[in-house]
């Protein structure tokens, strides 16, 4: 069991996931949990503090999620962020309403001072705001320990209580001081700060080993650090009961398979098995063009693949799959009413019946704490440091019908970036960088000839988690080299541009 832990009660932010994360920086182990969930329960947990998190909907709405009132007098603190703040407000006898001026973006909050919860944070501090409703009367009680431009009621608190409530998100890497105010509610909170990789890694090998008991366990391996770290994760818990198996789906990038069987195989001393079901795969996706039809697709096909690989194996029991949270909340509402983006294959296009029961390890977990937990492992740069790789492959970034040809376009283009950033020594400033083949022919000139050829867009973006990201300022000089060789190189492409959309509004991958 977890020595310490905080709660956060997930009111539908798609932001919620980001507070557990900045928690586990700051070494506390947090669990996200259902709006309702009760008081007793969180008391039968031990917790040493609760967080509210945001929502997108207004706490007077006759459908918006609610908290067990009795949330408040368990005599562990509680912090309110946004929708949470607004929430504890109502339930305690304060008074929301619909803002005068809505507030979206940066905001500079003033401390009023005598605040434990923003005790050394600066006056005044950059927070991120996002609310259409406030609090325009605090609970008895309480006090207003904050306010902006246009929040007269930005941050409250009863210190006898130890309730705390913030109109801004802390979360967030736009509020210049969040970790601080965070930090401050974990003192509150008493806690020793003593959770690490090394504790996930252990606990995590403790919970595989009881889920599974004697079963046999399938591990999906993709080639990336996802795939790489649960499948350790699975071999520390259960030893040779694992086999591992890796699909060559015919959406790879050049050369993969290759890479993989040296990788894993022989680096790492797994048990793999290799599957070619290239043409199985293809045949399936031949021209498709919906994105979510690709998922799914891709999805039900690698059950079918694990599922007569488990034939072979014996009697198999459970999937294991390297699914990270970026994956989850884009797919589906998992604990609270976070809106859904889009499916994964290795979530929401999963078929609902399967053979398999899923260990899925790394769930709740940002692919800088998967590396973390890889490091503490002992996997090398060489897995950890691999740019992420979506499960539906190139299938996802040849946008438009699928089809052999255009994926060889797509894979030769894929090259030059590949190659051409690691050149330049980007590989690991980027989060990721690709080629997309867009559905569109344009009109060209090679050699005093007219060209009528598709069009190739390079994506390359920083991030920290893959939850936010802002397109890579890339230097012009390889931009210039990249375009040039995709046209000189990849017969069938003429025209090379550069994605500057960052996420949100855009994702990451364009599918």
């Amino acid at each position: 069991m977890h020595r310490e832990s905080v709660a956060i009660l997930d009111f539908g932010s798609q932001f919620t996931q980001l507070i557990a994360r900045r928690l586990r920086e700051l070494h506390v182990y947090s669990e996200i949990l259902p709006p309702g969930t009760p008081a007793r329960d969180l008391a039968a947990r031990g917790v040493k503090g609760v967080v509210l998190s945001g929502g997108p909907q207004s706490v007077y709405d006759r459908k918006a999620p609610q908290v067990d009132r009795k949330v408040f007098g368990l005599s562990v603190p509680v912090l309110g962020v946004c929708y949470g703040m607004q929430l504890m407000a109502r339930h305690l006898g304060g008074e929301v309403k619909a803002a005068g001026t809505r507030e979206f973006g940066h905001a500079m909050l003033s401390p009023t001072g005598g605040s434990r919860l923003l005790d050394g944070v600066g006056h005044p501090t950059t927070v991120w705001m996002s609310h259409g409703d406030s609090v325009v009367r605090p609970p008895a009680g309480f006090k207003v320990t904050g306010r902006t431009k246009d929040t007269a009621v930005a941050a409250i608190e009863n210190p006898t209580r130890r309730l705390y409530g913030i109109q801004f998100h802390p979360e967030v890497r736009h509020t210049a001081e969040g970790l601080q105010v965070l930090s401050n509610f974990l003192d509150a909170c008493g806690c020793t700060r003593d959770w690490d990789a090394s504790h996930f890694v252990a606990e995590s090998i403790e919970r595989i080993r009881v889920q599974v008991g004697k079963g046999r366990v399938l591990c999906a391996l993709s080639g990336g650090v996802d795939s790489a770290v649960a499948a350790m994760l699975v071999h520390r818990a259960v030893g040779r009961q694992l086999t591992c198996v890796f699909v060559d789906n015919g959406v790879l990038r050049r050369d993969e398979a290759k890479q993989v069987r040296e990788r894993f195989a022989r680096k790492l001393g797994l048990k793999v098995v290799f599957v070619d079901a290239a043409d199985d795969f293809l045949r399936k996706l031949r021209g498709v063009s919906d994105p979510e039809r690709k998922r799914k697709i891709i999805g039900r096909e690698f059950i079918a693949v694990f599922e007569k690989a488990a034939l072979k194996v014996g009697k198999v029991e459970f999937l294991a799959q390297g699914t990270l949270y970026p994956d989850v909340i884009e797919s589906v509402s998992v604990k609270g009413p976070s809106a859904v983006i889009k499916s994964h294959h290795n979530v929401g296009g999963l078929p609902k019946r399967m053979k398999f029961k899923l260990v899925e390890p790394l769930r709740e977990l940002f692919k800088d704490e998967v590396r973390a937990a890889g490091h503490e492992l002992g996997l090398d740069e060489e897995f950890l440091w691999r740019q992420p790789f979506p499960g539906p492959g190139l299938a996802i970034r040849c946008l438009g019908p699928v089809s052999k040809d255009r994926l060889d376009l797509l894979r030769a283009a894929d090259a030059v970036v590949a190659e051409e950033i690691r050149a330049a020594g980007l590989y690991r400033q980027v989060w990721q960088s690709f080629a997309v083949l867009l559905p569109v022919r344009s009109v060209g000139v090679m050699g005093d000839d007219r060209t009528y050829q598709y069009t190739a867009a390079i994506r390359a973006v920083e991030s920290a988690d893959g939850m936010t990201a802002d397109w890579a300022r890339l230097p012009y000089e390889l931009l210039a080299r990249i375009s040039n060789r995709i046209v000189n190189e990849v017969r069938g492409i003429n025209r090379v541009v550069y994605d500057i959309s960052s996420k949100p509004p855009s994702t990451i991958e364009w599918e």
